[in-house]
C-alpha cells in the first residue's frame, strides 16, 4: 500500500511538549506598583470604580500560580492544575499532559520548573464597576533582562475564592500595546463585545482569525486586520496546507464549536482597545483516494494510537490578542498561541478491526 506519511507536523504553531509547559509555568512577581501612570482627564467628579485588586495582591496571585502550577506539572495533576488555570489555557495545558502520556517514557522530556522574570513584569489592573467580573492582565518575560513577550490574563473565580490564569498569548513584538493608565497607574476595562466605540469587537476578531485559517483571509480576515506577523502567519498556514500533500491528499481548516467565549479588553491611549479572546478551529487532513493512508506521528499517539487513517481531524484551541482602533480602521493581530486538544479519524480498512 502506498503510504502518505503525516508525522504530526501540524501547520499551526502549537504548545506542545516543553513549550506548552513553559507557558504554563508562570511564576513571577510584578513591580512595586503598576506601570508608570499615564495621566488622562477625568470625565466627571464622581468617584472612580475600584481597581480589580492591588498591585501587591496581583503579585501574590502570580506567585501562587507559579508555585501550584509547578507542583501540578510534575505529576500532570489535572485536579491541582484546575485550581490555578481556567478556560482555554487549562484546556491547552491538559492537552499537553495527554500528549506526554501517550509517549513512551524514554521520549518524555524531564520537567524543569522555571519562572517569569520579576523585574520586567508589567501589570495592567483595570478599574471595574460594582458587579463586574474581576480580572487583570500581565505582560511577562521568561528570560531575565528581556522585555515581556507574553500577555497573560488572570480572572477571579468567586465561587472558589481564588484567581486563575485563563489565557496566555505569545506576542510577536516586545513593544507592548500602549494601554491607557490613570493617575494612580490603573487601567480601564471596556466592553469586548457590542462596543460601538471600537472598530471591531471580540466576535468579529474571532471571525476574522478563523477566516485567515480557512480561506487565507479572503472574506473577513483581510478586511478586519492590517497585515502583521501574526495575521501573515495564519494566512501562510492556509496557503501551506493547500499544497502540503500535492495530489495525494488535502488539508482543510474550519471553525469549530468554541466553549471559550470570554474576552477581555483594556482601553488604549489612542481611545481604542487591547482585546484578548480565544477561538477553536479544526484542521482535517484526508487522502485523495483509496490505497493511501495517513500515518500519525508519535505526538498523535495519545489520540490516534499509531493507527493509519484515511483522514484525521485535529482540533485546536487558541488564545489571540489584537489592538483595535476607535475609528473605522483595520485592527492589528499582535499574537496568537495554539494547542492541539484532540485528533480523530477513521482507520484504513485493514486496521478497522484493530483500532
Amino acid at each position: 500500500m502506498e503510504s502518505l506519511i503525516l508525522t504530526a507536523r501540524r501547520t499551526v504553531p502549537l504548545l506542545t511538549g516543553a513549550a506548552c509547559l513553559a507557558l504554563a509555568l508562570t511564576g513571577c512577581a510584578g513591580e512595586d506598583g503598576p506601570a508608570p501612570a499615564r495621566q488622562t482627564p477625568s470625565a466627571s467628579a464622581s468617584p472612580k470604580p475600584a481597581p480589580a485588586l492591588s498591585a501587591a495582591q496581583a503579585r501574590d496571585v502570580i506567585t501562587r500560580y507559579s508555585k501550584i502550577n509547578n507542583k501540578a506539572n510534575v505529576d500532570r495533576d489535572r485536579r491541582l492544575l484546575n485550581t490555578v488555570e481556567d478556560g482555554p489555557l487549562y484546556a491547552m495545558s491538559v492537552s499537553d499532559y495527554t500528549e506526554t502520556e501517550g509517549l513512551p517514557a524514554p521520549d518524555r522530556e524531564p520537567y524543569k520548573p522555571w519562572s517569569y522574570d520579576l523585574a520586567s513584569a508589567k501589570l495592567y489592573i483595570p478599574r471595574l464597576a460594582d458587579g463586574q467580573d474581576r480580572w487583570f492582565a500581565a505582560a511577562l518575560s521568561s528570560e531575565k533582562g528581556k522585555a515581556p513577550s507574553r500577555l497573560a490574563v488572570f480572572a477571579e473565580q468567586p465561587q472558589h475564592e481564588r484567581w486563575e490564569m485563563a489565557s496566555v498569548v505569545d506576542l510577536d513584538s516586545q513593544k507592548l500595546p500602549d494601554v491607557a493608565l490613570d493617575r494612580e497607574g490603573y487601567a480601564t476595562a471596556v466592553a469586548a463585545n457590542d462596543n460601538k466605540h471600537l472598530a471591531a469587537d471580540a466576535d468579529l476578531l474571532r471571525t476574522a482569525v478563523l477566516d485567515n485559517f480557512a480561506t487565507g483571509g479572503t472574506n473577513t480576515g483581510s478586511k478586519v486586520f492590517a497585515p502583521t506577523k501574526a495575521s501573515k502567519r495564519q494566512v501562510k498556514v492556509h496557503s501551506d496546507a493547500a499544497t502540503r500533500f500535492g495530489d495525494k491528499g488535502t488539508s482543510v481548516f474550519d471553525g469549530a464549536d468554541n466553549r471559550f467565549t470570554d474576552a477581555y479588553a483594556l482601553k488604549t491611549a489612542d481611545g481604542g482597545a487591547l482585546i484578548v479572546f480565544a477561538h477553536t478551529h479544526t484542521q482535517t487532513d484526508a487522502v485523495a483516494h483509496s490505497g493511501l493512508q495517513l500515518n500519525p506521528g508519535k505526538g498523535d499517539r495519545a489520540w490516534l494510537h499509531d493507527v493509519p487513517r484515511t483522514s484525521i481531524t485535529y482540533t485546536f484551541v487558541c488564545n489571540d490578542a489584537a489592538t483595535v482602533p476607535a475609528k473605522a480602521e483595520p485592527s492589528r493581530l499582535i499574537g496568537y498561541t495554539c494547542a492541539r486538544t484532540d485528533a480523530s479519524g477513521p482507520p484504513v480498512p485493514s486496521w478497522s478491526h484493530r483500532a
